[in-house]
């Protein structure tokens, strides 16, 4: 991974060194705190229902075991002994008091850490697929991409006070585990027909109040031509984009207004004007990033260990089942482990769990670490040899749930038990799902099921490309929860659809399990998954099951 040089330490020691004076300002009232939230925003520091809350970035996801040990001691001694990990893979601090904001990013700079960007109307923090550079359908890592653009973009003058935010996702695998169509502008590593690397571009996707699914702008561009294309389009963007009404001010809005080819055509003269003073510097300052993101010096072992554990200890089987990955090394293999224990607040990890993944990471898994949108943490390498290890010692810390990419897996948004914008609950929602459908022991046999929740329009919790769908609103100072079905966040990205009337609080977990149970009534063999089975047959039939009364009535 990077390793921070002369200049980024500086670069950062300024900025925590600005940024302290400016809460000290602050806190003595020198500043109102209209005055000081541009300020705190891109710093990574909001004003929360009940605090302040500190997002720290981990850029593209990744982690070593002395950045995760580092994120343990922020929670233990500024926090309240835990963190919530994103689904931006960023990790967010809820409790800090203002006044020790300062002392934690300096913290964080000690291992090369920050929160700039991680808010505000600018570029934020750059994701990328959280099997990047172990996994087996990947072209090339397309690690080093996401830290040139990091890099790029830290700071630009251009780009600091923009009409919106603007995401960027990369991502170089066959299957998309970025959900790059729901970004502003993804990078999707890809190959010509002659065979040589290059990105194809997609803009205008998003999410929040007017979801879209994000459009090819350019096919194939060359490695060079990269970052002065993605400044091209962000250039457009910032130039005629909407700012006269802030939900209509993403790129995504852009787009859809003007038209792709009247997009595309302005790109194209915005990039004519700006390539030629792109004169090699960014290509040399690539190749030196490559170098940091070589790949770990992965060893040959017996695997006698794995098939034994394998073979005689069924919960194990399980685990190994649901939540390991095919890695590119023969005998390695991804580790997910699942931060979303039956009944617990998915995304939350306390400091004693982030400590043991630190030393796991670093006893077994070659010091790396990545998090992933969906909110679980990877030890992307990992020789199956070390597996039975690594599960006892999940065992222990209450880490060994194996339901990744099943019902329990839930992508939920703070909601409203921290977020001052959100109108609904969406922790506890996802706490009664996932205990309910443990309680019908179901999951294994449901299959591949994603659910997402969030708690307001703004669709943190990634809502509308769930296969089930949950949406809190306010109705008349009542919690109100829509569904839509038939959501995807991979390749064959989709918005889901709107089932029809919300649900009350109390209404919502036997709701799902109506849907369930139309889909495990409905489909053809337990081979065909739900997103399958919604998708032969349509909204009509799972809809006559979440609203029986309905059915009765016209019956």
């Amino acid at each position: 991974m990077y390793a921070y040089n002369d200049f980024d330490t500086a670069f950062l020691a300024e900025r925590n060194k600005q940024f302290r004076a400016q809460v000290e300002r602050r806190v003595s009232g020198a500043l109102t705190e209209d005055e000081f939230k541009p300020l705190r925003l891109m710093n990574g520091v909001y004003l929360q229902l009940h605090a302040y809350m500190l997002r720290v970035a981990i850029p593209y996801g990744t982690l070593n075991s002395r950045q995760m040990s580092q994120l343990a001691l922020l929670a233990e001694k500024w926090d309240k002994g835990y963190g919530h990990f994103t689904t931006r893979q960023n990790i967010q601090f809820n409790w800090p008091k203002l006044s020790d904001i300062p002392d934690m990013l300096d913290a964080l700079a000690e291992v090369d850490m920050h929160a700039i960007q991680t808010s505000g109307n600018t570029i934020r923090n750059v994701t990328a697929d959280h099997f990047a550079g172990a996994a087996a359908d990947e072209i090339e890592d397309p690690r080093p991409i996401a830290e040139l653009i990091r890099q790029w973009s830290t700071d630009h003058p251009e780009f600091q006070f923009m009409g919106r935010k603007f995401k960027i996702a990369v991502s170089a695998g066959e299957k998309d585990r970025a959900v790059l169509k729901a970004h502003d502008l993804a990078v999707r590593v890809v190959r010509n027909d002659a065979g040589e690397v290059g990105y194809q571009i997609l803009v205008g996707g998003g999410l929040g109040r007017t979801p879209m699914i994000g459009k090819v702008l350019n096919d194939f561009l060359p490695r060079a031509d990269l970052l002065p294309y993605i400044e091209a389009v962000v250039s457009v963007w910032n130039q005629i984009g909407r700012r006269d009404n802030k939900y209509k001010a993403r790129i995504k809005i852009t787009v859809h207004e003007h038209g792709l080819e009247d997009i595309r055509a302005r790109v194209e003269e915005r990039y004519a004007a700006i390539r030629p003073t792109f004169e090699g510097i960014d290509q040399t300052l690539f190749a030196d990033i490559q170098s940091h993101f070589a790949a770990p010096d992965f060893r040959d072992a017996p695997l006698a260990a794995y098939d034994i554990a394998y073979d005689n200890d069924p919960l194990f089987r399980s685990w190994a089942d649901t939540n390991l990955s095919e890695h590119r090394a023969p005998g390695y293999s991804i580790v997910t482990v699942s931060l979303k224990k039956h009944g617990a607040t998915p995304g939350d990890a306390s400091a004693e769990q982030m400590r043991l993944l630190a030393d796991l990471a670093k006893q077994y898994g070659h010091d790396e670490l990545r998090i992933s949108h969906e909110q679980n943490v990877i030890l992307p390498h990992v020789h199956k040899s070390d597996l039975p290890m690594i599960y006892a010692a999940l065992q222990q810390a209450d880490l060994h749930t194996a339901n990744i990419g099943l019902i329990s897996d839930i992508i939920a948004c703070p909601g409203m038990d921290y977020c001052a914008l959100a109108t609904a609950r969406s922790i506890p929602v996802a706490e009664q799902i996932a205990t309910r459908f443990d309680e019908l022991k179901l999951e294994h046999d449901i299959g591949h099921l994603q659910i997402k929740i969030s708690g307001c329009i703004n669709a943190c919790g990634h809502h509308h490309v769930g296969h089930i769908g949950i949406l809190g609103l306010d109705r008349a100072g009542v919690e109100n929860y829509q569904i839509t079905l038939g959501g995807d966040a991979t390749w064959d990205a989709a918005i889901g659809e709107r089932a029809g009337p919300g649900f009350a609080y109390d209404e919502i977990v036997p709701a799902v399990e109506r849907i369930v149970q139309g889909y495990l009534d409905l489909r053809h063999g337990e081979e065909e998954t739900f997103i399958e089975a919604y998708r032969r047959l349509g909204l009509a039939p799972f809809k006559a099951y979440l609203y029986p009364e309905v059915q009765a009535n016209a019956a």
